[in-house]
């Protein structure tokens, strides 16, 4: 019988992670200090970081590599399956190829340990007590609180309100591995004071709780640190063991893929799939169509521009030339929170910018059809962010069908939307709107 499940022995983790930077057509435009504008130095990111991770943000090497108290714990979940998703393919009736990497399966659900544990080990490394952080949908919340929990740091997170009031079993979760939970915009902060005082109803945005955290951690007097679980050099960076584990994968499965996609909202999931294989492309190797998906409610790269803006709405982050909604966008409050982000990394936008990627967005209800389309089938419920790679790719099979062509489609299901039943909830009493 032809496999299903495509597996990788524990001694098949990658033991480096890569860094797409030195690879760059043209590089990358330095960060700006948010006062300055000048570039900012490592020193400048002292406040929010521990000093090996600034210095992986600010690497040209290609390789960097990962601790073996890292691996320890990755090997709880790592390597993640590659599937082939064959009832769907059945479905459709489609002659395409269609495979998933599922990181579904680590102890948070998603793909975000692939970063917290790192970022966890490294502060603590650093004499670290506690570290502060903002989550939309909750996948990196609850993936931080995990890490913290497993180098006993104290963990504190903002989550955006309306995600907050939308899924109290992720906050659960968060609680359950040790952290403490705070609706942002709260009165803890003077970024959160004065986003009430300007609409005490606000839902929040996933940069507003980014300012709040911000301003916590570089007000700690250096006990507490910050981190981000997407966006920045140094995750996307960690998220790549999700490709690198792929290309061994396709390699089992005696293919490769013609279109790599993945859901995008800050850019490390998308980034994590596509950066390896783009590594082989630009190498001299095959090539491959990345298809970043992102809300058609949160736009970013399909409608932002291409410029230089804040990663909060506060404007207390580094500028950094991305593309961008505007730091003050507030976006609808759709199910998935993990995708509601005013801007995209620099990274995935100096790709798109070199064409090297294409941008798609898609409203939320046709994501949710396509969810339950793969769950009938497949027999998992992804989680709402990841609907959209899923949308994606059955769009595309559907299109190898119309035009009779053999194509080998492989997406990233990011993580379960078991925490997320109340959206399917939502979608099928037909309150969900575009």
């Amino acid at each position: 019988m032809p496999n299903t499940k495509f597996l990788l022995a524990e001694d098949r983790i990658p033991t480096t992670w890569y860094n797409v930077i030195p690879d760059l057509p043209g590089g990358l435009p330095p960060m700006l200090h948010p006062g300055t504008k000048e570039p900012i130095s490592e020193a400048d990111l002292e406040p929010l970081f521990p000093a090996e991770l600034i210095a992986q943000e600010f690497s040209t090497d290609r390789e960097i590599d990962i601790p073996g108290a890292v691996i320890d714990i990755y090997r709880q979940w790592r390597p993640a399956p590659l599937i082939r998703a064959r009832r769907l393919e059945q479905a459709l009736d489609t002659p395409a190829r269609i495979y998933f990497k599922y990181e579904g399966v680590s102890p948070a659900g998603s793909h975000k340990p692939n970063t917290a544990v790192p970022q966890a080990y490294y502060n603590k490394r650093a004499g670290v007590e506690r570290l502060i952080t903002e989550t939309g949908a909750g996948q990196w919340g609850s993936s931080l609180a995990l890490a913290c929990s497993y180098f006993d740091l104290a963990c504190e997170v903002y989550m955006v309100k309306v995600s907050y009031q939308q899924k109290p079993y992720r906050r659960g979760l968060m609680e359950t591995f040790g952290a403490s939970v705070t609706a942002s915009p709260s009165e803890l902060t003077a970024a959160g004071r004065a986003a009430l005082a300007a609409d005490p109803d606000s839902t929040g945005s996933l940069g507003l709780a980014i300012s709040e955290a911000v301003e916590v951690a570089a007000g700690s007097g250096g006990t507490a640190k910050y981190a981000l679980g997407s966006v920045l050099n140094h995750v996307l960076m960690h998220q790549t063991i999700i490709g690198q584990e792929a290309l061994l994968q396709m390699e089992l499965a005696d293919d490769y893929p013609d279109i790599v996609i993945g859901a995008a909202g800050g850019g490390s999931n998308f980034g994590g799939l596509a950066l390896p294989f783009l590594r082989e492309q630009l190498g001299g190797g095959r090539s491959v169509r990345a298809i970043a998906v992102e809300p058609s409610s949160c736009p970013t790269m399909t409608k932002g521009g291409y410029e230089y803006d804040f990663g909060d709405t506060a404007g207390l982050t580094p500028l950094t030339k991305m593309h961008t909604l505007g730091h003050d966008f507030v976006p609808p409050g759709i199910h998935a929170g993990g995708l509601r982000y005013h801007g995209m990394a620099p990274i995935i936008s100096a790709l798109k910018e070199a064409d090297l990627l294409e941008a798609r967005a898609v409203p939320q209800t046709a994501c949710f059809e396509a969810g339950v389309t793969f769950a009938r089938n497949e027999g998992i419920v992804p989680a709402p962010e990841s609907t959209h790679a899923v949308r994606a790719a059955i769009d595309e099979a559907l299109k190898a069908k119309e035009e009779g062509a053999e194509r080998s489609i492989l997406f990233t299901l990011s993580g379960h939307g078991h925490f997320d039943m109340q959206a399917y909830i939502d979608y099928f009493a037909g309150k969900l709107q575009d």
